[in-house]
C-alpha cells in the first residue's frame, strides 16, 4: 500500500474494469480509498457482458490489502446509473468522488454513420456521465463536498476524423463540467476534466492506430501506460485537488498539461451594429487569428519517448 492520500474517501469509477479506469482504480485503493469498480464488461463494439473485468480489478485490490467492491450497473440510463451511487452508500455509507470514464466506440465516417451509432456513444459517454454526476450529487450537496472528473479527449478537443459521435460527446464532457463548476461550487463540490493520452483497449482499436500493428502497439503501450491519466484521476479527486476547478488536464506518458477554455481573441464594435457587407469589409482584422483545424497530433506534435 501506498500512502494514505485518499484514505477513508470513497469513489466511484465508471468503466474501471480494464484501461485507464483500472489503473485509477488501482491507484486510488492504494491510497487508502475504498472504490466502487463499476463496469458492466461490454466490448468495444458489441454489448456481450462480462464480468469478469470488474472483479478482477476488485481482487488484485483487495490482493493488495486495499478495499473495493465491483458494480455492473450501466451508467447509460437513469435508474441503472442511480443504482452505482446507491451501492457506495449501502456499502460505505458515503461518497465523496465519482470519475465518469466509461466509453464505447463506433467509428464510421459522418456521412455514414447511422443513428444508432451516434445514441450508442452518446448514450455511455455524455448521458452516462449525466446520469451518473446526476445520481451523486444530493449526496455531495448534503455533505458540502464531492469532487467530479469528466473524461474529455483530445478528439473531443480538436475532433477526429471518423468519430464525430465520440467527439461531441467528449467535447459535451467540457460543457458539462463547466456547469457543474458554475452551479456546485459555492456547495464545496468541485468539477474538473481529464483529457488522457494512453495505449489502451480501447485506443488501439481505432483505425487510426490498427494500421501499427502489434509490435507498434506494443511500444505505445510501454510509452503510454494508462497509469498516467490514472495518477491525474487519483489526484483530482483528493484533497490536495481541494482548490482546483473547472480546469482542463491533460495527462500522457510522462507530460501532463493544461488547456485552456474558449476565450475571445478580438473584439470589434461598430456603431449602429453589422450587414454583411460591413462584416466583409471589417473581418480581415481577424487575418492571421484564426485556428487552424488539425487532428491531436498536429496540435500536440511530439510522440513519446519509444520504449524498445
Amino acid at each position: 500500500m501506498a500512502d494514505g492520500m485518499l484514505e477513508g474517501k470513497v469513489i466511484v469509477i465508471s468503466g474501471s474494469g480494464r484501461g485507464i479506469g483500472r489503473a485509477g482504480a488501482i491507484i486510488m485503493a492504494a491510497r487508502g480509498a475504498k472504490v466502487i469498480v463499476n463496469d458492466v464488461g461490454a466490448g468495444l463494439h458489441d454489448q456481450n457482458l462480462d464480468q469478469l473485468p470488474a472483479q478482477e480489478v476488485v481482487d488484485l485490490i483487495r490482493k493488495a490489502g486495499g478495499t473495493a467492491i465491483a458494480n455492473y450497473d450501466s451508467v447509460a440510463t437513469w435508474d441503472s446509473a442511480h443504482k452505482i451511487v446507491q451501492c457506495a452508500m449501502d456499502t460505505y455509507g458515503r461518497i465523496d468522488g465519482v470519475v465518469n470514464n466509461a466509453g464505447i466506440l463506433r467509428e464510421r465516417m459522418f456521412y455514414n454513420m447511422s443513428e444508432a451509432e451516434w445514441d450508442d456513444v452518446m448514450q455511455v459517454h455524455l448521458y452516462g456521465s449525466f446520469n451518473l454526476s446526476r445520481a451523486a450529487v444530493p449526496q455531495f450537496r448534503k455533505q458540502e463536498s464531492g469532487a467530479f472528473v469528466f473524461m474529455t479527449s483530445t478528439a473531443g478537443l480538436f475532433g477526429s476524423i471518423g468519430q464525430c459521435n465520440y467527439s461531441s460527446a467528449k467535447m459535451g464532457m467540457i460543457g458539462l463540467s463547466n456547469v457543474l463548476t458554475l452551479e456546485l461550487k459555492r456547495y464545496g463540490i468541485r468539477s474538473n476534466v481529464l483529457a488522457p493520452g494512453a495505449s489502451t483497449r480501447m485506443t488501439q482499436s481505432t483505425a487510426a492506430n490498427l494500421h501499427g500493428g502489434e509490435e507498434a502497439n506494443r511500444k505505445r503501450l510501454a510509452a503510454l501506460p494508462p497509469e498516467s491519466p490514472g495518477a491525474m484521476m487519483a489526484f483530482l479527486v483528493s484533497d490536495a485537488a481541494k482548490d482546483i476547478y473547472g480546469q482542463i488536464f491533460g495527462a500522457r506518458g510522462s507530460d501532463m498539461m493544461l488547456f485552456n477554455h474558449p476565450r475571445p481573441l478580438r473584439y470589434l464594435h461598430r456603431d449602429g451594429g453589422w450587414s454583411p457587407e460591413s462584416l466583409a469589409e471589417a473581418l480581415p482584422a481577424f487575418d492571421g487569428l484564426y485556428t487552424k483545424m488539425a487532428r491531436g497530433k498536429g496540435v500536440i506534435p511530439w510522440d513519446p519517448p519509444t520504449i524498445e
